[in-house]
């Protein structure tokens, strides 16, 4: 009796590895170099644009079920280059991103829900600054050679996020709206 429990065990072990085989499988490569991520804001009503040079995404899709998609992406908010190292240096300071205590800001997807052809509404949790918001916005899908481009732009408060403390809470010189605009190039 006690063999067969440990061969039944076993069987239904190795099914379920087996079904957990095809949905790694199913996790993209991101192409790093040609892949970005950036936030716009406005400063004294100029439109500014700034690249965070290093992040990780782990996107898990399935065309034929893209409900039951995940993505986790990563962000090393030390990378962020606004083009001057003077700046570059401020904005990890502590009324900013405070880099030293929080290095990463993440986006953890709970939903992807098929909004039309190539179109997507994304559901998840941002993480910046210690801080976590429930977040929604649209995503597109599309084709280039052999890989899958996801593009999409998350609008996000600074201030929800601690971003800009003290004298830098004030909006008039710098926005409380930011866009974070992503491309991310994967291949299968």
């Amino acid at each position: 009796m006690q063999i067969h429990s440990i061969r039944r065990s076993i069987i239904l072990g190795s099914a379920a590895l087996a079904l957990a085989i095809p949905a790694i499988a199913a996790m993209l490569k991101t192409d790093a170099a040609k892949s970005s991520v950036s936030a716009v804001f406005q400063q004294m009503n100029v439109p500014v644009e700034g690249k965070f040079r290093k992040f990780n995404a782990q996107i898990d899709f399935d065309n034929a079920k893209p409900e039951g998609s995940k993505a986790m992406v990563e962000i090393d908010v030390a990378s962020f280059d606004l083009g001057d190292p003077e700046y570059n240096k401020e904005v990890q300071k502590k009324e900013w991103f405070d880099a030293a205590r929080f290095p990463k800001a993440s986006f953890v997807s709970s939903m992807l829900k098929p909004n039309g052809a190539g179109k997507f509404d994304v559901v998840g949790k941002l993480t910046i600054k210690g801080k976590t918001a429930d977040v929604r916005f649209p995503l597109t899908l599309k084709k280039e050679g052999g890989n899958q481009v996801f593009e999409g732009t998350l609008p996000i408060k600074r201030l929800a996020f601690n971003i800009g403390e003290g004298e830098w809470k004030d909006t008039g010189m710098v926005a409380d709206e930011v866009l974070i605009k992503f491309r991310v190039v994967t291949t299968q």
